[in-house]
């Protein structure tokens, strides 16, 4: 028998010591984060191994399984923890080390696993922790799944069985290294700067855009995983502008930024200007529909409206469907409507068929942007973006709000807006013609400027971002009533940054 999982527990106590620590908010809607130590211990990551090894088993998925850690002083302990628990089950694991996880993901296809495990905290701070986990490829789990694998933890409801096996895969990240360089060299010569904030993928981005011909100009690609810089997280505003200026310094074509695990990029242009991932999407769902005409994408809520109006991809006969948030999601609708791509508004990227195997990876992103700037001599990444229709957007915004009531808050925020609506109420001045309640609530108003509301899957946050096509102040307009709306909620915290 093993012990039923503690919610809370004090460090340096025999408790702590005796029991598997897990706190139950840890199981996101797709995947886990906890703080380390305070809100699961090693003890608990061996119980999760075991409730991943007892659902894949009864899920009836051959019990094959990829693993890996990101670089973080922590990471590799809670690995070992989850493959003991993960063998206990009887799971075959093979190991790939230090890894991103796309190489974890494309060691369920080139090791033919059907499982993945991919140890990570993403982009959030130090001091957390997770597990990125799937058991069909190219997809990871959604809220059923992960909603199933929290009862078996939390009940120890474990099945454990015999024929669990340990591999290390030796030199696995040059198998994904030669694989992302199977590709023709660049024609046109371009210096690139490799941000990486001192986190994985430091240890791959660099290399690999060397290796298809870009000269590159590193920017904190030592590992450290003490990131005494700043998060590697390429949606922050404070990588983005440390980007920026090491463009403008060395004279780069490009500036790319990868977040701690390496599936996602953000992207700086030749004059040191930020642009926003969704507006990266636009960039190169232009550039393949030209290669793909009719082509199919997929979209986040929280992405630029775009998408739906560009007139360039509508010449060409690009159809988009705006979904969830969150990369599991995204991945999972890519692969239901056979898109041939998806992107979402934090980075995440995802090429299917013939471009990719329709999972997030940072640098395939980033050798896509360029590639295509490869098929646009003599412009510019700033000329390719001024083609674009302007928009006014704000960052990713994200107020403070406890993970326990976040989900009521927002469907208050979306039954007050529903409310609004019926009354035929004005926002800002403007009429509503959308509510986009698929994932939170987005309020389109009769000029396009619209607002976002939603539930951080991975964090105790509420998403927030809006976007005009008219003009700055209508944005700031669309901010105001939507933070009007939120502040009637007393749990509702302060925001990480604002317009």
């Amino acid at each position: 028998m093993f012990p039923k999982p503690q919610t809370a527990l004090s460090p340096n106590t025999f408790e702590y010591e005796s029991f598997p620590l897990v706190k139950p908010t840890g199981f996101r809607e797709y995947d886990a984060r906890w703080l380390f130590e305070k809100e699961i211990n090693l003890m608990g990551v061996q119980a999760l191994g075991m409730g991943l090894g007892t659902l894949i088993h009864e899920m009836g998925v051959r019990p094959d399984i990829v693993t890996g850690h990101d670089f973080r002083g922590y990471s590799s302990a809670i690995k070992y923890a989850l493959v003991s628990g993960m063998m206990a089950a009887g799971l075959r694991v093979k190991d790939v080390g230090l890894a991103l996880s796309p190489m974890a993901y494309f060691g369920q296809f080139d090791l033919d696993c059907p499982a993945v495990a991919m140890v990570t905290a993403s982009h959030n701070d130090n001091g957390w922790t997770g597990v990125k986990m799937g058991a069909n490829r190219p997809m990871t789990f959604g809220p059923e799944e992960m909603g199933r694998l929290k009862d078996i933890v939390m009940n120890a409801a474990f099945t454990l069985k015999e024929g669990g096996s340990y591999t290390f895969v030796e030199g696995f990240r040059d198998r994904y290294i030669a694989d992302l360089t199977n590709r023709p060299k660049l024609k046109r010569k371009l210096r690139v700067v490799a941000a990486c904030g001192n986190g994985t993928a430091g240890a791959f981005a660099p290399q690999v855009l060397e290796m298809i011909g870009c000269e590159v100009i590193p920017l904190d690609t030592n590992l450290d995983h003490t990131f005494p810089r700043y998060n590697p997280n390429p949606e922050d505003m404070k990588m983005l502008h440390a980007i920026a200026d090491k463009v403008r310094e060395s004279g780069a074509d490009v500036g790319l930024g990868f977040d701690g695990d390496g599936d996602r990029c953000g992207v700086v242009d030749n004059n040191g200007d930020e642009i926003f991932a969704d507006k990266i999407g636009v960039m190169l769902a232009r550039d393949l529909s030209k290669l793909h005409p009719n082509a199919q994408f997929v979209v986040d809520v929280k992405s630029t409206g775009l998408f739906a109006t560009d007139p360039v991809l509508l010449a060409q006969g690009a159809k988009t469907d705006y979904w969830k948030t969150g990369h599991s999601y995204i991945k999972r609708r890519v692969n239901e409507l056979s898109a041939l791509a998806g992107f979402e508004k934090s980075g995440h990227f995802f090429f299917n068929t013939p471009v990719g195997r329709g999972y997030d990876d940072g640098i395939l992103t980033a050798i896509a942007v360029c590639e295509m700037l490869d098929r646009n001599p003599g412009k510019s990444m700033a000329d390719l973006y001024n083609a674009v229709p302007k928009t006014w957007g704000s960052p990713t915004m994200a107020a403070k709000c406890a993970d326990e009531v976040k989900y009521q808050v927002v469907d208050r925020v979306v039954e007050r807006f529903k409310a609004i609506n019926a009354k035929k109420e004005k926002v800002g001045g403007h009429a509503i013609v959308d509510l986009i309640t698929v994932n939170g609530v987005r309020v389109v108003t009769d000029d396009g400027t619209w607002g976002l509301v939603r539930a951080s899957s991975n964090k105790p946050e509420l998403v927030v971002v809006v976007e005009s096509p008219v003009s700055e102040a209508r944005t700031r307009a669309m901010f105001k009533v939507v933070d009007d709306v939120l502040r009637e909620n007393a749990e509702v915290g302060a925001y990480n940054q604002t317009l």
